[in-house]
């Protein structure tokens, strides 16, 4: 007998896709960047230091004195000794007035008179310690300084890309396909 039956054959289709991905290029420029720096003005002022040095008493107290000091000095103790020589002649003056007291007074002043005092001995050209007074000013010293801020200047870039997009394409790689068959088997 027979039977009929059916055979069907069927083909899936098949997807081709073929894709190119997307590129992206990024480049970033370096910012541009100036920075100027002023100088500083600076000013200096010097006062300038002052030493004093007073050696008169020392030149005084060796007897190296100025003219003008000199002369008084000299005037000073000639006049002292005129005084004390006018004293000395009154008062031989008057022991002479009274030579009738016995009194050995031509002996004493003739003593007195003939034989003059002896004169000290010693340095007297080496002055005393601190005769030579000193001052000093120190100096000063001034300093102005005016600084200036920096001058910067920045200016930033932007980024270059360049993009290519992707692209998908797809294609029929099999074609679907169905075979139906109708066979006869003999049983």
């Amino acid at each position: 007998m027979e039977i009929p039956q059916i055979r069907i054959y069927s083909q899936l289709a098949k997807i081709k896709i073929q894709t190119d991905p997307a590129q992206l290029h990024i480049l970033q420029p370096a910012g541009d960047l100036t920075i100027r720096q002023p100088k500083a003005e600076v000013s200096m002022r010097t006062r300038p230091g002052r030493l004093s040095i007073d050696q008169s008493q020392a030149w005084e107290e060796m007897n190296l004195l100025s003219a003008k000091k000199s002369i008084a000095k000299n005037a000073q103790a000639g006049q002292q000794a005129a005084a004390e020589g006018t004293a000395r002649r009154a008062r031989q003056g008057d022991a002479l007035m009274r030579i009738e007291n016995h009194t050995e007074s031509i002996k004493v002043q003739a003593i007195e008179n003939g034989f003059s005092r002896q004169k000290r001995l010693g340095l007297t050209f080496i002055p005393s310690t601190f005769a030579v007074k000193t001052s000093y000013q120190p100096a000063e010293l001034e300093i102005q300084v005016q600084t200036h801020r920096p001058i910067i200047e920045g200016r930033a870039n932007r980024p270059v890309m360049q993009y290519t997009p992707g692209s998908i394409k797809t294609s029929l790689a099999q074609r679907p396909e169905l075979t139906i068959e109708v066979v006869n088997i003999k049983v």
